[in-house]
């Protein structure tokens, strides 16, 4: 049997933090489930008590000053508390379905596979939560890959080398082994406020053996409600491109020196140069992009499309 450690992150969450910690609370893989909570400004820390209180499997944890650090400290800190064979994560405000370990259960038997992802769902919570959702992501329905893969395959895909692959799946949807992550020391990144997830699970996939699990069904859902940080930036917005050159930074800087084949390399550099020069503004912009892409038309060949860009006023 799988002994699996549950990290939730909490902040802010009141309203739909129990459906989360129960759907966890029901498989007997779950040894233990770890909340750390982040500062609430809400009832979410008196929740997190009653639930601690009431079930043995509940940590309850705070960052040592009991601030607020983001989603990013708060999973690296729930990383540092699990004891457990494997590791899995859920946000606050979603949960998991009762087919979300049962992949899982016969593909980690090969003890070559570290990490096993799967496809999650979606349910609007709020109207305006769906407007904002269906605006930004094309698959309203799940969030998956759009083929099965395995191995560095599988960090070829998340680059948007292989169009077949897909680009992203769920950190909700990732079950990996503990000893893996202690053994390439390997964290969220906490300066990045958002895109921490997408950033560890590229540099996961590079250093650990990832394989597809059930890519075609829902085995978690995310709630779509009107706080959602991520739904708030309207693609290739000034902040949309300054938060995407933020990860690609943190991917390029951690690239460099890794046996990464060259076309793998080059890529990463493209994304980071392409929203860079997004970034930038004024009439200068236009030239130093022409510039650019005559010293290296490859650049064109990213899935981003800096050359969009509207500014917000």
């Amino acid at each position: 049997m799988l002994r699996i450690s549950v990290i939730i992150p909490v902040y802010n969450a009141e309203a739909f933090l129990t459906k989360a910690v129960e759907s966890a609370l029901q498989f007997d893989e779950v040894k233990e489930i770890i909340l750390i909570e982040d500062q609430s400004t809400d009832n979410s820390l008196e929740i997190c008590k009653k639930l601690a209180s009431k079930h043995s499997e509940i940590r309850l944890h705070q960052h040592p000053d009991k601030g607020n650090h983001g989603a990013g400290a708060s999973r690296n800190l729930g990383l540092e508390k699990a004891s457990q064979d494997f590791i899995a994560f859920l946000d606050a405000d979603d949960y998991y379905l009762p087919n979300r370990f049962e992949t899982e259960k016969e593909l980690f038997k090969n003890p070559d596979i570290e990490g096993v992802f799967g496809a999650i769902g979606t349910e609007f919570l709020t109207e305006k939560g769906r407007i904002e959702f269906k605006e930004k992501f094309r698959n309203t329905q799940l969030t998956t890959v759009n083929r099965p893969a395995e191995g560095k395959d599988v960090f070829y895909g998340l680059l948007g080398l292989d169009k077949r692959f897909g680009t992203f799946f769920h950190l909700n949807g990732l079950t990996v082994r503990n000893e893996s992550i202690r053994k390439h020391y390997l964290k969220f990144n906490e300066n990045l406020r958002v895109h921490q997830d997408t950033d560890f699970i590229i540099k996961l996939s590079y250093l650990c053996h990832l394989k597809s699990g059930k890519i075609d069904e829902a085995i978690a859902v995310r709630g779509v409600h009107d706080d959602n940080r991520i739904t708030k930036i309207k693609l290739y917005s000034e902040k949309y491109n300054s938060r995407q050159l933020l990860l690609w930074q943190s991917v390029d800087e951690w690239a460099q020196g890794k046996e990464i084949k060259k076309d793998h390399r080059e890529h990463i550099f493209l994304n980071r140069k392409s929203f860079a020069l997004a970034s930038q503004k004024g009439f200068l912009r236009y030239l130093k992009i022409l510039t650019v892409v005559i010293r290296n038309p490859k650049i064109l060949k990213t899935r981003y499309r800096f050359t969009y860009t509207h500014h917000e006023a």
